[in-house]
């Protein structure tokens, strides 16, 4: 069973900067994709970047491409969020997950697609 922890949310000013990480144990799967996801009160919960743990490639949803990174290290079992140039709509929870299920209709950006989640950790960006 995996377990996923995520830390390194909290408040922040609008244009300041974040490090949000996900600790996998026992390991991360060297032949996964995890990503981020993040809900905020009232939406629904949608996805913010995701990464092929074996290649590194990522992908990123339009409105954090350019300002936030994804980024693993495979040695801690850790996942990373680099955020920068946060905005007050960045505001919500952030969520860690992996477990990817490959096949017809799993797609990085579908909630459904993974197994195993965190409980999320909250990012405040104040104006």
């Amino acid at each position: 069973q995996v377990q996923l922890v995520e830390s390194g949310g909290g408040s922040v000013q609008a244009g300041g900067s974040l490090t949000l990480s996900c600790a996998a144990s026992p390991y991360i799967d060297n032949e996964d994709s995890m990503a981020w996801f993040r809900q905020a009160p009232g939406k629904e919960r949608e996805a913010v970047a995701g990464i092929y743990t074996n290649t590194g490639g990522t992908h990123y949803a339009d409105s954090v491409t350019g300002r936030f990174t994804v980024s693993r290290e495979k040695d801690k079992n850790t996942l990373y969020l680099n955020m920068t140039n946060l905005k007050t709509e960045d505001t919500a929870t952030y969520y860690c997950a992996s477990g990817f299920k490959w096949g017809r209709g799993a797609f990085w950006h579908r909630p459904a697609s993974y197994n195993n989640w965190g409980q999320g950790t909250q990012v405040t960006v104040s104006s």
